[in-house]
């Protein structure tokens, strides 16, 4: 079931609105603390355009109507001119089902995938379900997972994350997929992509089988029909080659053929991509590759100290983040790549804001739970190479009252956040 969205502003009359503040005092050890998301300090002094306190010519002129100066002290201590953040206490969207993955498209809406277990005469299988919320609060379902076959054998699947086509009318689904042969009793796991488009139907690139194997991290190339995939079929673990991937003609060869990368992230707007490269035998430094990915041309961005993970591309392209190590994250300059900041924030998942002054961290690794915090970045300064570069060391500010969540994901537009909380697993929706 679905909450519909609610305006979270009301208006409330002025016998009404004390008693409403008693019962939602501002105090941190509150039992049972509503849910609270806060705006940046930047957002907060857009929001506030009142003076931080009365002038002594307005104090004069209300001096002299006692009711109206009695007024203006209850608007003041109800209604503070400097608010440092504005606070929510209840989500605008819920989703109460077990929720295993979402994402937010270009346009606003959200795909989202629900367990669903169901039994044979010896095995307990998972096959999850897809639906998608339009901005109007509408549901629909595009997969139903027991439904979902694959070949003749046992196949049981859990949906990890979806991708959107830039258009956003195609998703990839990334899969966890496990198939067994009930007679010989061999059992294979591997992760697959799924392409759905947006009314449910199943696109199939590689004849009749819709899956396709051993392929994770899809990179969508701007004509919404062509995609780059990561695969480790036939490299050392840890390492992935590159794929080319047509949604009408399927497989369409390899990429950066003999190369072999540690992540990638898609530069949005554009055919190309900023990835880690690592040579086969690990035994040389990771590299910051620039790629092309429909000419498939490249240009070296800067030879990193280290790299355990989480690359991400802000959204204007202009600046990467990723993890040093487990505890140190290092962004870098794309237009100028010597102007480098480090920060010691712990290994988790990111997400950039909508205009880059921020970033979000779930802070632990992906599927597990943990609270989320952002934090503040930093000015980036230019270094020589080999220079010692300073980790800095910020506070993180929490949110949800560090409510502990197992995924979260912004809106493009930077005004929603919605966060899958464990146990039940129900999707929430907050409007900042």
């Amino acid at each position: 079931m679905i909450g519909a969205p609610k305006n979270p502003f009301r208006l409330w009359s002025a016998v009404a609105l004390p008693p409403l503040l008693r019962t939602q005092p501002h105090h941190p050890t509150q039992q049972e603390p509503p849910v609270v998301l806060r705006l940046s300090d930047e957002d907060s002094r857009r929001t506030s355009t009142a003076q931080s306190s009365p002038s002594l010519n307005t104090l004069d002129k209300l001096s002299r109507h006692p009711f109206l100066y009695l007024l203006y002290l209850l608007t003041l201590l109800y209604f503070p001119s400097a608010t440092p953040a504005q606070n929510l206490d209840k989500p605008v969207t819920n989703i109460d089902e077990e929720v295993t993955a979402f994402a937010y498209a270009p346009n606003g809406n959200i795909v989202f995938s629900v367990r669903r277990m169901f039994k044979t005469k010896k095995y307990d299988l998972q096959r999850d379900d897809i639906w998608l919320l339009d901005s109007g609060g509408k549901r629909k379902r595009l997969l139903e997972g027991q439904k979902f076959t694959h070949e003749d054998k046992l196949f049981t699947y859990q949906v990890e994350s979806f991708t959107w086509s830039p258009n956003a009318h195609i998703i990839a689904v990334q899969l966890f997929t496990t198939t067994m042969d009930p007679d010989a009793g061999a059992r294979q796991d591997a992760p697959a992509l799924l392409l759905l488009d947006d009314s449910g139907r199943e696109l199939h690139p590689s004849g009749k089988d819709p899956l396709i194997l051993e392929a994770r991290n899809p990179l969508w190339l701007r004509d919404n029909q062509t995609l780059v995939y990561l695969t480790n079929k036939d490299t050392p673990q840890g390492l992935f080659a590159m794929q080319y991937l047509n949604v009408s003609s399927g497989p369409a060869g390899k990429t950066f053929e003999g190369r072999t990368f540690e992540g990638a992230s898609r530069i949005s707007g554009s055919n190309a991509a900023i990835a880690v490269e690592r040579s086969r035998t690990f035994d040389g430094p990771a590299r910051l590759q620039r790629l092309d990915l429909l000419s498939q041309d490249d240009r070296e961005v800067a030879t990193l100290d280290a790299y355990s993970g989480g690359i991400l591309v802000s959204p204007s392209g202009t600046r990467v983040a990723y993890f040093l190590d487990k505890e140190v994250l290092e962004i870098r300059d794309l237009t100028a790549p010597v102007r480098i900041a480090r920060m010691r924030v712990g290994l988790g998942v990111l997400q950039w804001s909508a205009d880059e002054s921020q970033l979000y961290l779930k802070r632990t690794i992906e599927k597990k739970s943990a609270d989320l915090v952002t934090f503040r970045v930093p000015e980036l300064r230019a270094y020589p190479p080999h220079a010692e570069i300073p980790v800095l060391e910020p506070e993180p500010r929490m949110l949800l009252h560090g409510l502990t969540i197992r995924e979260y994901s912004l809106s493009p537009d930077g005004r929603f956040l919605g966060v899958v909380l464990p146990g039940k697993r129900n999707l929430q929706v907050f409007s900042f």
